[in-house]
């Protein structure tokens, strides 16, 4: 959803002309960004007060580094930033399509189909941040955009390196409640790793095929005791899956192998989940190439 600028909007931001409002948060605005080039743009621009924190702009000093590192076709790409500038912006290629939250929302559970590639492409991205070094931390649907030709991850603000200090404060969760890992919800802070992830995405995945978080909705406290203490909320995954399925004989298990997916991603215990690498590949005898992935996508 994109609205008018503001009359306290600025017209231009590191060469780009700004043509509307994406969003806006706490911190800063997201702009809808044209460069001279006629390039579209996502344009993240931090509001003065934070900018003026030394601390602050350390940490988008890092975000930045983060999201460039990463080179999945199915994250979005920087395509310019300035963290040092007296408003300081990070833009990203713009990506015409919702995010998956807003589109289970309106229409409800994936079909199955859109489900496999979803998991495919998904864990596709996440190898490639963990192979660059990161750990994304804030795995949730609302962090995925969709747009025609597949999926792309967003938002490496709280992204960090598998090799940086680990968080020792012992009661700083990193991440969205509902949709972290049991060791992020007990901010267990050298226990943050790429697993982390794993688990995040489980519940994204839950989520995509069930139209509900897996553990639940409610407050911060109630949602962190439940991913530490309870079972995912699966029921009628599988039901719903193959209900679908029987109309093709070749995806008459789809719904059991989606479910056996989540119970692994969905492990407490970090040890016990798959890597992205082992995700990836998964429902297929041979892994097929990601540029594959657009056709499968459509």
């Amino acid at each position: 959803m994109s609205g008018r600028l503001l009359p306290t909007d600025p017209a231009t931001i590191g060469g780009h002309r700004l043509l509307a409002r994406l969003g806006a948060g706490g911190m800063g605005v997201v702009y809808l960004g044209r460069t001279e080039a006629g390039t579209l743009a996502a344009v993240k621009v931090i509001q003065a007060e934070y900018a003026d924190e030394p601390d602050f702009r350390a940490r988008f000093r890092r975000e930045v580094e983060a999201a460039r590192r990463v080179t999945s076709p199915w994250a979005v790409p920087v395509t310019g930033a300035d963290p040092d500038a007296a408003a300081p912006w990070l833009a990203t290629a713009f990506v015409p399509g919702p995010s998956l939250e807003e589109a289970a929302a309106r229409h409800g559970p994936l079909p199955v189909r859109s489900m496999r590639v979803l998991a495919r492409m998904l864990a596709a991205a996440l190898r490639e941040v963990h192979a660059a070094g990161l750990v994304h931390r804030d795995v949730k649907p609302a962090n995925v955009l969709l747009a025609v030709d597949g999926p792309r991850f967003i938002d490496f603000g709280i992204a960090r390196a598998t090799d940086e200090t680990a968080i020792t404060s012992t009661d700083l969760v990193v991440g969205t409640p509902g949709f972290l890992s049991p060791e992020q919800a007990e901010a267990r802070g050298a226990a943050l790793g790429p697993a982390g992830d794993i688990f995040s995405l489980g519940c994204l995945l839950a989520y995509a095929a069930s139209g509900r978080p897996p553990f639940g909705t409610g407050t911060a406290d109630a949602l962190l005791y439940r991913t530490v203490h309870d079972e995912p909320d699966l029921a009628g995954i599988e039901a719903e899956e193959n209900a679908e399925d029987n109309e093709e004989a070749e995806e008459d298990t789809a719904g059991t192998e989606l479910l056996t997916l989540l119970h692994l991603c969905l492990a407490k215990d970090p040890a016990d989940r798959p890597t992205a690498e082992q995700i990836w590949p998964w429902r297929t005898s041979t892994p097929a190439p990601v540029r594959d992935g657009p056709s499968m996508w459509r």
